[in-house]
């Protein structure tokens, strides 16, 4: 027997809040494990993997899954508070990127080592660059009148892009990092492979979800 249309948009929904929950879940244990394993303060370096899976795998994913209609954490809140807990956790991201960059940075100069050399390494400056110009992008959208010559919905449309590239890159940049010798030295087998599991999973969620959020506020808005 067919299924009715609000059938499917039922199980629609729930399995997106089934997904969703699993990218809550998955970003946490993520970096819970990168925490474990590289356990910061025991050396300088330790406090690099930390605070990168910290803002790109856990806080990031938290701060674009506040919009989820389905998965949000913040389902009952206003969208003004919403905004403003993204704001914040967006924050957060640029503070650990930056003290992560500089940390590695400084690593390396004590060690004599050559900077931005590796796939991982470049990759992971073009991904702080990148998340320090779309923070400071979304100013704009907190006051909209300096760009008098873009609408405000046009301007959120192209924040929320630039945003899910900015989280792809910082997905990327995850996977090289559990391609660099520290972490295959430390992690290997079927272990390794859940790990570069992790931000594939949470970015395929999360572009869904992105993609789907808006798609509901154009549809409640008039």
């Amino acid at each position: 027997m067919a299924l009715t249309i609000e059938t499917e948009s039922r199980i629609y929904r729930s399995l997106r809040a089934v997904s969703g929950i699993t990218a809550h879940l998955v970003s946490l244990g993520f970096t819970i494990f990168v925490a474990v394993l590289a356990r910061p303060g025991s050396s300088l370096f330790s406090w690099h993997p930390f605070l990168m899976s910290l803002a790109f795998s856990f806080l990031m994913t938290e701060a674009l899954l506040v919009f989820s209609p389905e998965s949000s954490l913040l389902r009952s809140f206003s969208r003004k508070a919403k905004v403003r807990f993204h704001w914040a956790l967006q924050l957060l991201v640029l503070l650990c990127a930056l003290l992560g960059l500089a940390i590695i940075s400084y690593n390396k100069y004590l060690n004599g080592k050559a900077h931005f050399v590796t796939w991982h390494g470049l990759t992971g400056l073009l991904t702080v660059l990148y998340t320090s110009m779309q923070c400071t992008g979304g100013v704009v959208l907190l006051y909209p009148k300096l760009m008098k010559n873009w609408t405000l919905a046009k301007l959120k449309v192209y924040h929320a892009t630039s945003g899910l590239v900015g989280y792809l890159l910082g997905c990327a940049s995850l996977m090289l990092a559990m391609c660099s010798l520290w972490f295959t030295t430390a992690v290997t087998g079927l272990s390794w492979y859940l790990s570069v599991l992790c931000p594939i999973l949470t970015s395929l969620v999360i572009m869904n979800q992105v993609s789907n959020a808006y798609l509901y506020r154009k549809r409640i808005q008039p």
